[in-house]
């Protein structure tokens, strides 16, 4: 089963130009350790706004392909943004790394959502994938022009996150302004 981290590492070489919107806590921390760049607008302390926010960008830059990086427990918190992104149909692939914690408050177990790519299906994705290894991974195709949600099963943290992200909210929204969405 994949690692959170390896998860991570795999999408970002999958989708090397794109832009990235990452959820709170320690998937925004690994993002920020694995692959920093202007690119990539790191939310601190906004759980389950990881979508909303992508979806923001994709509108902003139609000519720009947008990646989200959810969690289960924060993708969960906001299942209402899934038709918006449907209807809107922005050139987005929403990842949900599912480890079934939430471990950046002490790995409690979060609500469970039964399918989340049936979910994402029934809400107006054009498609959907399931995959729990990186050979699973390479196969995913996404379509561009139109969102994708892919659910990925990970394996539960066996190390710690990587460093927190350095930069004030402040500095995040102009560095990323400056870079990805000018």
């Amino acid at each position: 089963m994949f690692g959170i981290q390896d998860a991570i590492r795999a999408v970002t070489e999958k989708y090397p130009t794109s832009l990235y919107v990452s959820t709170c806590g320690f998937i925004t921390r690994d993002l920020f350790g694995i692959a920093d760049r202007p690119q990539n607008f790191y939310l601190v302390g906004s759980m389950g706004m990881a979508a909303p926010v992508g979806l923001g960008v994709a509108l902003a830059r139609p000519d720009k392909h947008v990646v989200v990086l959810d969690g289960d427990g924060s993708f969960a918190m906001n299942l209402s943004v899934l038709p918006m992104i449907a209807e809107h149909a922005p050139d987005l692939v929403h990842v949900v790394l599912d480890n079934g914690l939430h471990e950046s408050t002490g790995g409690q177990r979060p609500v469970r959502i039964g399918d989340p790519a049936a979910l994402a299906l029934a809400a107006g994705y054009r498609a959907a994938h399931r995959v729990s290894s990186a050979d699973e991974f390479e196969d995913v195709r996404t379509e561009r022009g139109a969102p994708s949600l892919v659910h990925v099963r990970c394996a539960p943290r066996g190390a710690h996150a990587g460093r927190r992200v350095e930069w004030t909210p402040q500095q995040l929204v102009a560095r990323f302004r400056a870079e990805a969405v000018a």
